[in-house]
């Protein structure tokens, strides 16, 4: 017989041909996709972004994230030492005891999974995740057994059961991989970070905001997905990322509505796509109303409907709840989008009242075909100048949409109020201004949107001015982080930022509004925080007004969605609730009495909840209402 020390070497050796069986298995399967730049610094980069970039996510559930530490790090450091004791066939008794420690390690970090496990949150895959910790604990205990067991007590019975332990631990993490099982994301996961379809996630630049959609390539032909084959190859390395911990099925709003999406099993449906296969194996929620196992899918075939239901894709609000939560990284939102061009751009279905919307902005360039000299007819009496080519300006006012919206208008003629009283020089566009395409784009209709952002960088091209002010956060990403893509660059500043500015410089003085029983929350719009980090001047503001402000139990960067991001309200996808509806039950929660908002679609949604409800007021209307005359 021989010396277990050998048939553990070649238990390694084996493990190993297994493990780059599994690898290779998965790489055939990920370049199946379109091409996309291949950088191998991104190796170089992949430890940083593992232990400071992801784990700053996993971080937020602080068990989780030590029984991860624990876990993959024993595990890591037991393989690592494993391969060189009995890959090199060393055989020395000093690494063996650290084999020993870290194999206990591993088995610490995998106990407390399996506790977290006893009564699993509902966002939890069951099925193959559910026996995942016995698979680890095997491995472990085997490790242990074969270091701690004195030689003397070995037997027939000790050292198969030692063999059978190590197996089944490196069966899971090799050949489970390979077909799909849960220790894929291991692998995947490693290479998604080296690899990831927006390197400037990791970037260190406080204005980097990696928010921006990626450009179509259109004069490719390249209209969107419609095949999983049709992703980049490491979009699609990236839905093999995830871990099937439901945190984005948590987060998103058109979920807790009862709209038919779950973005954990969207993403699990394009790996049953890539792969090909059925939806049946899926052990997690499914989307609202839709049924498991009536699905099925091929790397060339159609994903709408054969896969994904289009009711499915015309839930999301863009909303980025899902990416800000994932601790794998993976872009929810930019796959959602890429599916909807192929929907709009090469099919033209889209649902409810969305094309007629796609139809005026091409025709007007207005979403409602409103003449684009009444977009500040509200201002008529402020006497507020416009722009005009050879004129230098300080500050640009753009509006958006809103600006027709007889409610934001009162925002707007606030915001003007103040402007005028800290002596800002500023001017409008007028009958210049179009819309910038943000609804065209998240509805997939990138050609317009593009249309749309070279006439508004043409124009603009002609001014001088120094920075563009907006009180439509959904304005603000268009200009800040899409219209670079597109050669324009420009100094943007939401009206929360540069008022805050204002009041904090002495350029305006702002009497306490506020009453000393006053209950007052503040709404983070999803374009304004998630999409361009702001969440602190908002707040400054409310503060210096002499409020005190009752944290909704989703705020900051956590903010639950108005509803109105995306398109949604024009595809108006039923559910069993009103996305709305929901975040005003949320300021009920605090009691508040006011919410205040800051984005006009925030403003239209949340004062559309019918029944009793805590009023809305935009933070203009309050800065105005406090300027010291």
């Amino acid at each position: 017989m021989l010396p277990v020390a050998t048939i553990i070497t070649v238990l390694f050796w084996v493990s190993l041909a297994a493990l780059a069986f599994a690898v290779s298995r998965r790489v055939a399967l990920w370049r199946l996709g379109r091409a996309a730049p291949l950088l191998w610094s991104g190796l170089l980069a992949m430890p940083k972004r593992y232990f400071v970039d992801l784990h700053h996510v996993v971080s937020r559930d602080p068990y989780i994230a030590r029984a991860h530490i624990a876990t993959a790090g024993g595990a890591l450091l037991a393989i690592a030492l494993v391969a060189l004791n009995y890959g090199c066939a060393l055989y020395l008794p000093w690494l063996n005891q650290a084999i020993a420690a870290a194999a206990l390690l591993m088995l610490a970090g995998v106990a407390a999974v399996a506790w977290r496990r006893r009564a699993p949150p509902a966002r939890l895959s069951r099925g193959p995740w559910q026996r995942l910790p016995w698979s680890l604990a095997a491995l472990a205990l085997g490790l242990v057994l074969l270091v701690w067991v004195p030689v003397t007590a070995w037997s027939g019975m000790i050292a198969v059961l030692v063999v059978l332990l190590l197996a089944t631990g490196a069966y899971a993490m090799t050949f489970g991989a390979a077909h799909g099982g849960p220790m894929k994301h291991a692998i995947a996961g490693l290479l998604h970070l080296a690899f990831h379809p927006r390197a400037e996630r990791f970037s260190r630049h406080p204005e980097a905001r990696p928010t921006a959609l990626l450009p179509a390539a259109l004069e490719r032909q390249e209209f969107g997905v419609g095949r999983p084959a049709d992703f980049r190859w490491n979009q699609l390395l990236s839905f093999d990322a995830c871990v099937q911990c439901g945190k984005c099925e948590a987060a998103c709003p058109a979920f807790a509505a009862g709209q038919p999406l779950n973005p954990k099993k969207l993403i699990q449906d394009l790996v049953v796509g890539m792969a090909g296969g059925t939806d049946s194996d899926y052990a997690g929620s499914p989307s609202p109303g839709i049924a498991i196992g009536e699905h099925f899918g091929a790397a060339e075939q159609r994903i709408v409907p054969n896969l994904i239901a289009p009711e499915t894709l015309w839930s999301c609000t863009t909303c980025r709840a899902c990416v800000q939560e994932c601790p794998m990284l993976i872009e929810h939102v930019d796959a959602i989008v890429d599916l909807r061009r192929y929907q709009t751009l090469t099919l033209g279905a889209v649902p409810g009242k969305a094309p007629e919307v796609l139809a005026n902005l091409r025709e007007t360039a207005s979403c409602g075909a409103y003449d684009l000299g009444a977009r500040y007819h509200w201002a008529v009496d402020l006497k507020v100048r416009q722009a005009e080519p050879g004129s230098a300006v300080e500050v640009l006012l753009m509006v958006g949409e809103g600006a027709y919206d007889m409610r934001y208008q009162r925002t707007l003629r606030a915001l003007v109020k103040v402007l005028q009283a800290a002596q800002v020089d500023f001017a409008v566009l007028g009958e210049y201004e179009a819309d910038t395409g943000d609804v065209a784009r998240r509805l997939g209709d990138e050609a317009t949107f593009v249309k749309l952002a070279r006439r508004n960088i043409e124009v603009l091209g002609r001014l001088t001015f120094k920075r563009i002010l907006t009180a439509d956060p959904h304005v603000l990403h268009c200009l800040k982080n899409e219209y670079p893509a597109f050669g324009g660059r420009y100094e943007v500043l939401h009206h929360t930022t540069f008022l805050a500015a204002l009041a904090r410089d002495k350029q305006i003085v702002l009497t306490h509004q506020a009453a000393s029983d006053a209950q007052l929350t503040y709404h983070d719009p999803c374009y304004l925080g998630r999409y361009n980090g702001e969440t602190a001047a908002p707040r400054e503001l409310l503060q210096q007004l002499g409020f005190s402000i009752k944290e909704m139990a989703r705020h900051g960067m956590q903010s639950r969605c108005c509803g109105g991001g995306g398109g949604a309200p024009l595809t108006d996808i039923p559910g069993k609730y009103r996305i709305p509806d929901i975040r005003i039950q949320d300021a009920r929660a605090v009691d508040a009495q006011q919410v205040v908002v800051a984005c006009p679609n925030c403003t239209a949604m949340l004062e559309g909840v019918v029944g009793p409800r805590p009023a809305v007021i935009d933070i203009a209307e309050l800065v105005a209402a406090a300027l010291e005359v």
